[in-house]
């Protein structure tokens, strides 16, 4: 199943994707209690929207072993994370802003996991009930703020620099679906989420030992190899198997 959070005349809601058309819904999503309303609307008549509000998007860096080859960086022993802010939200189609202090703008495409219902402290064994779907996500990054500053926090958290979506998939094997980026049309990123060093279930629990995470906060589970610049005007795009494609265009900051 697929929910998507869209905007039309100035009203925003939540619906199922069914072929070319939202299902509006009413209720809440998160935990369950929601109803068919009756209402279709075209998907081609709608905005569409970050399909869920994050208090946090908590982010794990180095998650695919080629990833951190291209990077020159051990692998983890444990998850390594850090936080992006709710102010970087950006839509699908949204613009991205290059921002005037960085020279060296990067995409890294990226597998988003949504929460459904609070949790802290949670187990591996258990932490999938806590989980309501996956979106397409981009960690837009000012690498060479990110490299000067030592640690990620500027280089990661401009307004723009969070696009998620289109739609949440609550029907997903995380551990085996395609995912590439493309630049322009031109494929810059290709994986598959088999290769991730830390599973679904390991970074929930994870997470959840140090913050609590709520309905609707994200985790980004870390991009594959082929990062790289970005310039304005560019198009870019994430596109993970099963749920479909994120994609946004620069402009100047």
């Amino acid at each position: 199943m697929k929910f998507v959070r869209y905007e039309i005349e100035n009203t925003i809601g939540f619906g199922i994707v069914a072929d070319d058309q939202i299902v509006v819904i009413d209720g809440d999503v998160y935990s369950g209690d929601y109803q068919e309303t009756g209402r279709k609307l075209p998907l081609e008549a709608v905005k569409l929207l970050v399909p869920c509000v994050p208090s946090k998007a908590v982010c794990i860096g180095l998650n695919y072993r080629d990833h951190a080859q291209e990077m020159n960086l051990k692998l983890p022993e444990e998850p390594l994370i850090f936080l992006k802010p709710s102010s970087a939200l950006n839509n699908p189609g949204g613009t991205i802003e290059y921002p005037s202090l960085s020279k060296n703008l990067h995409f890294e495409g990226e597998l988003a996991i949504v929460i459904r219902k609070k949790a802290r402290k949670v187990s591996v064994e258990t932490a999938a009930e806590y989980v309501l779907g996956y979106t397409c996500a981009n960690d837009i990054t000012a690498r060479d703020i990110q490299l000067h500053d030592g640690q990620w926090t500027r280089g990661k958290s401009f307004d723009t620099f969070l696009p998620l979506g289109p739609y949440i998939e609550t029907s997903l094997d995380p551990h085996n679906v395609a995912i590439k980026l493309l630049l322009n049309g031109e494929v810059k990123q290709t994986s598959n989420t088999s290769n991730l060093i830390f599973k679904v279930p390991e970074m929930v629990a994870y997470v959840s030992q140090v913050m609590t995470l709520y309905p609707g906060d994200v985790i980004l589970t870390g991009t594959p190899a082929g990062v790289g610049p970005m310039q304005v005007g560019d198009t870019v795009t994430v596109e993970i198997e099963g749920i479909g494609q994120l994609s946004n265009i620069i402009v100047q900051g």
